[in-house]
């Protein structure tokens, strides 16, 4: 089983940033991916950036030159820095890890952009 804690997340202004942070902990080892969903209300649950352990990453197209994904090397933290928020970027977003046999969902945390 892999535990995940998410932080981050709250009220800001259109324009404005915020980091989302996601801490993996339990039987790690064979974690081979980390990332990030949202919802917003009404919508289908969507990928809106992912780290594989190796290195590369993935971008939705409408977060692309906004938002990044890094990870932590020391231990398997991942993080999502978010610039220039945008109203249709509110959501409840999860953070989501991915071993050869399973994948795991944080609790959610809320993203709220005001306009």
């Amino acid at each position: 089983q892999v535990q995940l804690m998410e932080t981050g997340g709250g009220l800001v202004q259109a324009g404005g940033s915020l980091r989302l942070s996601c801490a993996a902990s339990g039987n790690i080892g064979s974690v081979n991916a980390m990332g990030w969903y949202r919802q917003a209300p009404g919508k289908q649950r969507e990928l809106v950036a992912r780290i594989f352990i190796t290195g590369p990453t993935y971008y939705a197209d409408s977060v692309k030159d906004r938002f990044t994904i890094f990870k932590d090397n020391a231990d398997y933290t991942v993080y999502l820095g978010m610039n220039n928020l945008k109203a249709e970027d509110t959501a409840v977003y999860y953070c989501n890890v991915r071993d050869p046999y399973y994948e795991y969902w944080g609790q959610g945390t809320q993203v709220t952009v005001s306009t």
